[in-house]
C-alpha cells in the first residue's frame, strides 16, 4: 500500500508542474484525496459492505468535490487534476496512468443494469469538461479534448473533440509513448476538422476547375466556340486560417497574388 501511495504522489510531479513538495501534495491535492478514500471504498464494496462504501465515496464527494462510486475500478497512478465536479459511474474502469481534469464525467446512457459506463484503457487523459457516455472502450494513449461529448469508442492513440466526439487524429501508441503528457487532452500542433474538411471541399473544387479548363480546350480544338464565363478567384488570404498548408500552397500556385 505504502509503494502504491509513493507512485500516486511521483504522478503527480511528473504530471503537474504546479507541485513543489511532498507536503504539499499530501495536503492540497483533492485529486489524490479522492482516489485514496475510494480505495478504500472500493475494498469495502468489493467485500458487500455496500452501505459503508457509499457512506465513503459520499464523505470523499462531500470534502473534495470529486465524485466515484464505489464500484468503479481504477488502476494504478490514475491523476486528477483540479477535480471539483468530476463523476465517476459505478461500472467505469480507468486503466493505469490515465490523466482526468475538472468537471470530467464517466457516464451512462441507460437506466439498464450491467455494464453502462466507459472503459478508459492505460495513458488516456480526457480534458476539462468532457463527457464520455456509455459502455465502450478509449483505447490506450487516446485524448479526450475539453468539452467533447464522445459516445462512441476511441481508437488507441486517436484524439476526440466536439459534440458529439469527432476522431481528427490517430497514431501507433508505443509503450515509450505512455510518457508523453499533453495537458488538457490537446496538443499544439492538433488539427481542425471544420479546417480539413473546408480544405478538402477547396481542393476538390480547384480540381473540378482544372477539368473544366481541359474540356473547353478540347471543345475549342474541334471546332467549337463554346468557352465558359470566368470564374470569380477566390480570395486566399481570407482562407488561410481555414485551409490546411497543402491546399494553401497549391492555391498559391495556381492563383499567385
Amino acid at each position: 500500500m505504502i509503494s502504491r501511495m509513493r507512485e500516486d504522489i511521483q504522478s503527480i510531479f511528473h504530471r503537474d508542474p504546479a507541485a513543489r513538495n511532498t507536503f504539499e501534495v499530501l495536503t492540497c491535492y483533492p485529486g489524490l484525496h479522492a482516489i485514496w478514500l475510494h480505495r478504500v471504498a472500493h475494498g469495502l464494496w468489493r467485500r458487500n459492505w455496500k452501505l459503508l462504501a457509499r457512506l465513503v465515496s459520499h464523505s470523499a464527494r462531500w470534502i473534495t468535490g470529486i465524485e466515484i462510486h464505489p464500484g468503479a475500478k481504477i488502476g494504478r497512478r490514475f491523476f486528477i487534476d483540479h477535480g471539483m465536479g468530476v463523476v465517476i459511474g459505478e461500472t467505469a474502469e480507468i486503466g493505469d496512468d490515465v490523466t482526468l481534469y475538472h468537471g470530467v464525467t464517466l457516464g451512462g446512457t441507460t437506466w439498464n443494469k450491467g455494464k453502462r459506463h466507459p472503459t478508459l484503457e492505460n495513458g488516456v487523459v480526457v480534458g476539462a469538461g468532457a463527457k464520455v457516455l456509455g459502455p465502450f472502450t478509449v483505447g490506450a494513449g487516446a485524448k479526450i479534448g475539453s468539452n467533447a461529448v464522445v459516445t462512441k469508442a476511441v481508437p488507441p492513440g486517436a484524439t476526440a473533440v466536439g459534440i458529439p466526439g469527432r476522431i481528427i487524429e490517430a497514431k501507433k501508441v508505443e509503450a515509450a509513448e505512455q510518457a508523453d503528457f499533453d495537458a488538457y487532452g490537446i496538443s499544439g500542433d492538433m488539427p481542425d476538422p471544420v479546417a480539413r474538411s473546408i480544405g478538402a471541399i477547396l481542393t476538390h473544387l480547384k480540381s473540378m476547375e482544372g477539368r473544366m479548363d481541359g474540356m473547353c480546350g478540347a471543345l475549342n480544338a474541334l471546332g467549337s466556340d463554346y468557352c465558359a464565363g470566368e470564374l470569380p478567384e477566390l480570395p486566399s488570404s481570407e482562407l488561410e486560417g481555414t485551409q490546411p498548408d497543402k491546399v494553401l500552397s497549391e492555391g498559391n500556385q495556381a492563383n499567385p497574388e
